[in-house]
């Protein structure tokens, strides 16, 4: 049988988004999984939960932007968006059938409020004068990446000319005598480090050539090199195939510590010396995450991943070796990055394995069985009280979040973990051409897997594991199908390459917001009620964000304790607009109404109740 997205009917979607709310957004709009290891399937499924929570819908103009925090902090962006994890958000969002979101997102950063001017301060960066740039963004490669799944050549050419213009902001961060970029610890989102602490200013200063910036920035000179040769401008391709080359040598000549066998940081004041960090950080993996490194002795580093005295812990990564001295310094007060276990950067860490070991010669240091335990603590550190959940940053060896702030950092959105379990443990790498490599990094004593419809190019393609072919009952091994039909098989567990076809068209048909206003602008939208709870606000209700309904943050409208026997709650759109279809997202009010007749007036207020 076929899906009506051409797919395939294997798995039953009702028993697998059980318990999730708006289940057909999720039916429509993610793959389906089904694998042994239920911690990863639980935690898979709670992380598509977060994602589609954190994706704030910000008006007519600029569309969707996913936040980090849910609610807006004072040092974010219009509509609360934050620029330190947008490379996590897009990559994520990436296997979202519907393609709005993913381009909306990175639209708003390269050509919406992400360019907005924003205060040159030490609070929201003083050596930076936009939104996109307060932070560290590997805006090229995690756009190339997107484009890979999507297959939406169009667009990503026409991010081309915003693409380069975020690369070349980062020019006044440049050395002309090292060639490399310099970064502040706290602008990389790495609050409190171990390079930091050694500086007069620990949440402030250290700043220095990091891993960090320049991974990114080498990553997305090879990543708009690839965008200019879709599009056929050779000669802004070859530019900056020659800057990803100088910043390659430069790396490796200037941060590579051959002593250690890892890739540090270089303080870039008062070291007339041009020493290294003694201290390995958890950064180091970086350059694996964007392919940078060519020599074969350099995976040594991952060793490090599995030493006792190195980065391993029980809910880990740590973020800084427990060798150093800084190590857990301070760490009970919020946000250190020298020991607690931080989403952002363990995702980042198994990415980079995913590239070794998909991309690279095979080497001795990290293994397949290794990234699935890296993957699979992962999935246990996302659990607080018996249930899924992710906050900021955990601690690296007892069982407790250690920032995660009540009111703030519930369901942080700051990481991938999706993107992982499809790219890296169910091999799904994505081809720039008509074709798909497959290449599980599985178990081989798993008896089963199975990911259903994922969206690729615009087909769909199912991938079934089936040792001996009584799961599924569609045969023994390993399984491709593209829109339904079988593309390509083996008896084991390995590669496979297989033909799609053309891209099509991918966008999910949907309507327009109208009603939406995140910013209270007086010109758009306003929310009025007859009476509103003192804790409530009736422009919550048109702010553009849907929370979980166990979230405890205050995102809603209510009349709770109400004198009247009877309210009604209103927008006011200012002007006559045609409207096709009213939805309030509250089981609560749809339980206590059933429906919710709409009247509309002449100036073209509408008010339910």
């Amino acid at each position: 049988m076929t899906s009506s997205t051409g797919g395939t009917t294997i798995l039953d979607p009702h028993t697998l988004l059980k318990g999730l709310e708006d289940q057909p957004w999720f039916e429509k709009n993610i793959p389906l999984l089904e694998i042994p290891d239920k911690q990863i399937q639980e935690v898979y499924y709670y992380r598509w939960q977060t994602y589609k929570e954190h994706l704030v819908y910000t008006g007519t103009e600029y569309g969707y932007v996913a936040s980090e925090f849910l609610n807006p902090v004072s040092y974010g962006a219009p509509y609360g968006g934050i620029v330190a994890a947008a490379g996590h958000h897009t990559t994520e969002g990436r296997w979202i059938r519907d393609t709005r979101y993913g381009q909306d997102i990175a639209k708003y950063w390269l050509a919406g409020p992400g360019q907005f001017p924003k205060p040159m301060r030490d609070d929201v960066n003083k050596d930076t004068c936009d939104w996109a740039h307060e932070y560290s963004f590997w805006a090229a490669t995690a756009l190339w990446k997107q484009y890979l799944v999507t297959g939406d050549r169009e667009f990503v050419v026409g991010q081309l000319t915003n693409l380069v213009k975020q690369y070349r902001g980062c020019d006044n961060h440049y050395s002309d005598s090292l060639g490399l970029y310099w970064q502040g610890p706290v602008w990389d989102a790495t609050e409190y480090t171990a390079a930091s602490y050694e500086s007069s200013d620990p949440y402030h200063g250290g700043a220095g050539f990091r891993p960090t910036i320049n991974s990114y920035q080498y990553g997305d000179a090879i990543a708009i090199a690839k965008i200019a040769a879709l599009g056929g401008d050779s000669d802004l391709e070859n530019e900056y195939r020659r800057r990803a080359e100088s910043l390659r040598v430069a790396v490796q000549k200037h941060l590579w510590d051959n002593e250690s066998k890892f890739y540090k940081h270089q303080a870039r004041d008062d070291n007339p010396s041009g020493s290294l960090l003694g201290t390995r950080e958890i950064m180091g993996y970086l350059p694996w995450m964007f392919e940078m490194p060519c020599n074969e002795s350099q995976p040594a580093a991952f060793s490090q991943l599995k030493d006792p005295q190195g980065f391993f812990s029980k809910f880990g990564p740590t973020t800084a070796e427990r060798r150093s001295r800084w190590f857990m310094y301070e760490a009970e007060n919020c946000c250190r990055w020298d020991g607690p276990s931080w989403p952002f950067a363990t995702s980042q860490t198994l990415t980079a394995i995913e590239n070794v070991l998909h991309d690279y010669p095979a080497q001795k240091y990290i293994t397949p069985e290794d990234y699935y335990e890296m993957l699979h603590r992962y999935a246990r550190t996302q659990y607080k009280n018996g249930q899924p959940y992710v906050a900021e940053a955990h601690h690296p060896d007892e069982d407790k979040w250690m920032y995660d702030g009540h009111n703030h950092s519930e369901d942080y959105n700051h990481s991938t973990f999706v993107d992982n379990v499809l790219a890296g443990l169910i091999g799904l790498r994505a081809q720039s051409g008509e074709t798909l490599v497959v290449n599980p990094l599985t178990p081989f004593n798993w008896d089963y897997f199975a990911v259903e419809n994922v969206a690729y190019h615009g087909h769909s393609i199912t991938i079934l594991w089936d040792k001996i072919g009584s799961v599924y009952n569609r045969g023994q091994g390993l399984r491709v199908y593209v829109d339904g039909q079988l593309a390509g098989s083996r008896g084991t567990i390995g590669l496979i390459k297989v033909e799609v076809g053309p891209s099509l068209p991918t966008r999910v048909p949907s309507r327009i917001n109208i009603a939406a206003n995140g910013q209270r602008d007086p010109q758009l939208p306003i929310a009025f009620a007859s009476y509103t709870s003192p804790a409530d606000d009736p422009m919550r209700a048109i702010n553009g964000m849907i929370f979980r309904t166990v979230i405890p943050q205050n995102s809603r409208w209510t009349s709770y304790n109400s004198p009247n026997p009877k309210d009604h709650f209103g927008v006011d759109l200012h002007e006559d607009q045609a409207i096709d279809n009213v939805r309030f997202s509250s089981t609560m009010i749809q339980m206590v109404f059933g429906s919710l007749p709409v009247t509309t007036s002449s100036t073209g207020q509408g008010m339910f109740g």
